[in-house]
């Protein structure tokens, strides 16, 4: 037992820059049919956060790759085996995945807008290993960052198995971003797309039996003739109205009224309660004076409130996802729970609120998801940030002194 424990190893290899070169240019000559051309293979090899924009790795075997935070823009993966691949974090706009093999691919916050991804394969996926103590079991790509299970025995023998119910591992496009992309006969049957923005997407008779779409964001899709048997809608995102009401007042008036009852330190106007309410149709929030409103679970979907005034606001729950809160002051304000993926929160307050002399409220980000926002020159001193999912965050001269964070 202790001899086969210190055999064992990562089935990860590790790959440096002249080897991947190589393998391109010898990919690219098998392309073109040239003599001494040989197919690219980066099967269960490292290539996380490479920078690979624009390659063509069409019929390029990648199974089991790891290209975790990688720059895959504009690059032609046409029929690209990609089974099992970790895509976590890529960026993949504009990229061409037509025809791909992507059974059991993990798309986890990567970016696929504008992609083409017509005639794919991203049903359920499962790689088995075979080890000499465990016989076979599982690849996963865990939820936690860190990262994927991958020590086994040395001298591992890896092959795709057929899935049964059991052992399906569906593919995981949590939060992935779509927007626009081209999923024209896309097989998604049991795909995992939660959270995931889709607007103005093409899912032109792609089948989405029993896909999982919660919380999704389907403005201008079109769904005609896609399978949607057994999928899971719950809450997703569809266009916004023209023009919302609250008791029966446009939503741009209660607004008003509550910048006018700030300004006034409450002599006139009235704070707006605002549970649940869809902000869109107001568009820009930039510069407004929102000072203590209570807006859980609102809608601010990419949405710009730039400069916004939101000092001890309460936006638990808030949808506040691509949402613009660059140099917003949010001292105070109350964030349990908040989508914040992908928000720009560049130059942003969140101190801690003084509310009389010695007294203070701190800016509560308990649990909400800061996953590849940009907090670069955020204050954070003394924020609670408990459970918050930070990511592929950009802290980069952000102040974190005294935040309340895991060790």
């Amino acid at each position: 037992m202790a001899a086969a424990l210190q055999q064992t190893k990562s089935i990860l290899r590790s790959a440096d820059y002249d080897f991947v070169k190589q393998a391109l240019d010898l990919h690219a000559r098998y392309l073109n049919g040239l003599a001494g051309g040989r197919r690219a293979n980066f099967s269960h090899l490292d290539l996380s956060n490479f920078g690979l924009e624009g390659v063509d790795l069409s019929y390029a075997e990648m199974a089991g790759v790891r290209l975790q935070g990688a720059f895959l823009g504009q690059a032609r993966l046409e029929h690209a085996v990609l089974f099992g691949a970790d895509l976590r974090d890529a960026d993949l706009r504009q990229a061409n995945l037509s025809r791909a093999d992507l059974r059991g691919a993990c798309l986890r916050g990567a970016n696929l807008a504008g992609a083409d991804l017509c005639d794919a394969d991203m049903r359920e996926g499962v790689i088995a290993v075979q080890d000499v103590e465990k016989g076979f079991y599982i690849l996963r790509h865990e939820a936690d960052p860190g990262e994927l299970d991958y020590a086994v025995a040395q001298g591992a023998d890896f092959s795709g198995v057929q899935a049964n119910d059991n052992l399906a591992l569906a593919t995981d496009c949590t939060d992935v971003v779509l927007a626009g992309a081209r999923l024209v006969r896309t097989r998604m049957a049991g795909a995992i797309l939660d959270g995931a923005d889709l607007s103005k997407a093409s899912l032109f008779q792609a089948d989405l039996a029993g896909a999982s779409l919660k919380r999704a964001v389907v403005t201008g899709v079109e769904f005609d003739g896609a399978n949607l048997e057994g999928a899971d809608l719950e809450g997703v995102l569809r266009a916004p109205p023209m023009l919302a009401y609250v008791d029966d007042r446009p939503l741009h008036e209660v607004l008003a009224a509550h910048e006018q009852w700030c300004d006034t330190q409450g002599a006139k106007g009235a704070p707006a309660r605002l549970l649940g309410t869809d902000f869109r149709s107001v568009r820009s929030l930039d510069d407004r004076r929102l000072t203590a409103l209570q807006a859980q679970n609102g809608i601010f979907f990419c949405m710009s409130l730039k400069g916004a005034h939101l000092q001890g606001a309460n936006l638990s729950g808030a949808d506040l996802r691509g949402v613009d809160l660059s140099g917003a002051d949010l001292r105070g304000a109350k964030l349990v729970g908040a989508d914040l993926m992908r928000a720009e929160l560049c130059g942003a307050d969140l101190r801690p609120l003084a509310i009389s002399n010695g007294r203070f409220i701190r800016t509560d980000l308990t649990r909400a998801k800061l996953r590849q926002a940009d907090c670069r020159k955020a204050r954070f001193n003394h924020a609670r940030m408990l459970e918050a999912d930070t990511a592929g965050t950009d802290f980069a001269g952000a102040d974190l002194r005294g935040a309340e964070r895991e060790l």
